[in-house]
């Protein structure tokens, strides 16, 4: 694959790469990448190339220059060692030391999915990520809705990763995702971040993370696009209402424009939108905002 836009330095399986750069720190080795491809591409698979970059702005930047390429399979998976320009929900930045999480988008063409329910996907990659989580690091992970990830540390909700979608062209959406893999508390950006590590995962091997978080997305993209994109007939509904910690919690939605909506979550609906019971007896629903939550389920 050519080197998206904004990528620099070989991949983390390049030999010319000198020692030092790759293994300055001990604990927190390369992705090999060579062995990612192995594992992950194969004949009829989602996943048609793996590519890792030492450092770039954004990989999801990266990938929606490339979508405008028809030629550009659906399936590519850029993954950055490092990114100085990530960025999360409502354009906020997301930073962390090189190699101490995963910092990865991939390219997904959902056709003969109508586009109303493309919103899903973001929905679709939070339960697809917190289920290859459980399933290799052993680590609880629920759902803050739309697309935080959030593991307990010493019993207190913590945000571990996050997910955004972007179009790109008509056909396509990239969907980029980062977790917080071997931060320390002393690395955390903000109060209320939290770490596999710190929440006791079984393994922090980014390696054996990021195979079976993409396995799990593959799993539940394919069975999702066999059922037209349909939340309820592909389980995708109730497997994210079952995850979401957001449900039954009073929280206040933080509208755009300013404005803001408070009352008990509870449900997740066809459209993938939260609707909230107000104490007006309304039950409304919200298709994009801040959610905070202002008391335990």
């Amino acid at each position: 694959m050519t080197t998206p836009p904004g990528a620099q330095g070989n991949p983390s399986d390049g030999p010319d790469e000198p020692r030092s750069g790759r293994w300055s720190d001990l604990g927190r080795p390369p992705l090999n990448a060579a062995a990612l491809r192995r594992a992950l591409v194969r004949d009829g698979g989602l996943w048609s190339e793996v590519d890792v970059v030492q450092r770039t702005g954004s990989t999801n930047s990266d990938l929606v220059a490339l979508a405008t390429d028809e030629k550009t399979h659906e399936g590519v998976v850029l993954v950055a060692e490092e990114q100085n320009a990530g960025r999360g929900r409502l354009d906020r930045q997301w930073t962390a030391p090189a190699r101490s999480g995963l910092f990865f988008s991939v390219l997904l063409r959902p056709t003969g999915v109508p586009v109303e329910r493309w919103g899903w996907l973001p929905l679709l990659t939070g339960v697809a990520v917190a289920t290859g989580l459980s399933r290799v690091a052993g680590v609880d992970t629920a759902l803050k809705w739309p697309n935080d990830l959030l593991v307990t540390v010493d019993g207190e909700e913590r945000k571990t990763g996050g997910i955004l979608a972007e179009r790109a062209g008509n056909d396509a959406v990239v969907v980029g995702i980062g977790i917080n893999v071997t931060l320390r508390e002393d690395e955390l950006p903000v109060p209320g971040a939290g770490s596999l590590a710190l929440a006791g995962a079984t393994t922090t091997d980014r390696d054996t993370v990021l195979r079976a978080v993409l396995r799990s997305l593959e799993q539940w993209y394919e069975k999702w696009r066999a059922a037209g994109g349909d939340p309820a007939a592909s389980g995708l509904q109730e497997t994210y209402a079952a995850g979401c910690a957001t449900l039954g919690r009073v929280v206040r939605a933080e509208l755009p424009g300013g404005t803001s909506i408070t009352g008990e979550a509870v449900a997740v609906d066809g459209d993938g939108r939260l609707v909230l019971a107000t104490e007006e007896g309304v039950q409304q629903p919200v298709g994009a905002g801040d959610i905070v939550h202002l008391r335990p389920a």
